[in-house]
C-alpha cells in the first residue's frame, strides 16, 4: 500500500515513469466486472469436470496412458510403434489413455481398438484447436489442463512416454515427481525411443544427480525401451511386483 501511495503522489507534470504505473494497470485489468463476477463461478466448472471425469473413468478398469507428439503422421517410425504397443497393452487385458487428439495420441487409441481393447481419450480445449482422433470409445472434453492431468494420474496404473515436445515432457515430469515424493504408487515410466531420450536420460545422471537436486535412485525411475514387447514386458512385470506387495500389505493389515 505504501509503495502504490507513493507512485500514485509522483504522478503529474513531469512525474517520472515507474514499474508500479504498469501493474497498476494489469491489477485494475485483472479486477474488470466480467472477471469478478465469472471468477467464483469457474469453481463449478472445475468441480463439473472433476466429477464427471471420475464418475466416467472409474469403470474403465486397470489402464496405461501413452503420451507422445501430436505432429507426427502415420508413416512416421514412432506413430507405428506406439499403435504396436497399444495394441499389445490392450490383447493384455489393459484399457489406453491418450490425449484424445493426433499423431501419438491417435496411434494409440487406434492399437487399443486393434487389440480389442477399450480406447480413451482425454481431449483439451486449445486456442488453436486440437482436433479429437476417430478411434476413441470414451471421449472426454477438458477445458482445465489440471483436471485433465489429474485423470491420467489417477486411473492409469502406467505411463509410457514417446519422443514429444512441451506437453509430453510436462506429462512426464509430473509423473516423475509424483512418484519421487511419493504421493502416488511407484507405478512404470517408460520411454520409448533411445535415440530420442538418451540426451535427457544423460543429463539426469551426468548433471542433476552429481549436483545433489535428485537423491541416488532417482535416476532409475525411468526405464527407456526400443521395442513395443519390451515395453509390455517392463509395464506387466511392474503391475505383477505392485500386485503381490498390495497383496502383502493386505495380509498384514488383517493379521
Amino acid at each position: 500500500m505504501q509503495a502504490r501511495k507513493m507512485t500514485r503522489q509522483k504522478k503529474g507534470f513531469g512525474a517520472k515513469h515507474t514499474v508500479l504505473d504498469d501493474f497498476e494497470l494489469l491489477d485494475s485489468s485483472r479486477q474488470a466486472d466480467d472477471f469478478t463476477k465469472t471468477d467464483t463461478w469457474r469453481v463449478l466448472r472445475i468441480m463439473g469436470e472433476f466429477v464427471h471425469g471420475f464418475e466416467v473413468l472409474s469403470r474403465i478398469g486397470p489402464a496405461v496412458a501413452i503420451f507422445g507428439s501430436a505432429r507426427v503422421s502415420e508413416d512416421d517410425k514412432y506413430y507405428k510403434a506406439a499403435m504396436r504397443t497399444a495394441e499389445l497393452l490392450a490383447r493384455e487385458g489393459l484399457t489406453i489413455i491418450t490425449g484424445g487428439g493426433p499423431g501419438i495420441m491417435e496411434a494409440a487409441n487406434r492399437g487399443a481398438k486393434l487389440g480389442g481393447g477399450l480406447s480413451v481419450g482425454l481431449n483439451i480445449e486449445l486456442p488453436e484447436e486440437q482436433q479429437p482422433n476417430q478411434y476413441q470409445d470414451i471421449a472426454i472434453l477438458f477445458h482445465y489442463f489440471f483436471c485433465r492431468k489429474m485423470m491420467f494420474v489417477k486411473y492409469a496404473l502406467g505411463f509410457v512416454i514417446f519422443p514429444g515436445g512441451y506437453g509430453t515432457l510436462d506429462e512426464l515430469t509430473e509423473a516423475l515427481c509424483l512418484v519421487q515424493t511419493k504421493r502416488i504408487l511407484n507405478f512404470p515410466i517408460v520411454l520409448f525411443g533411445s535415440e530420442y531420450w538418451n540426451g535427457f536420460i544423460s543429463w539426469i545422471k551426468d548433471v542433476m544427480l552429481p549436483a545433489g537436486y535428485i537423491s541416488p535412485g532417482d535416476d532409475k525411475l525411468l526405464q527407456v525401451v526400443d521395442k513395443p514387447e519390451d515395453v509390455v514386458d517392463v509395464i506387466m512385470t511392474c503391475l505383477k511386483e505392485l500386485v503381490r506387495k498390495l497383496k502383502r500389505h493386505h495380509s498384514r493389515v488383517r493379521r
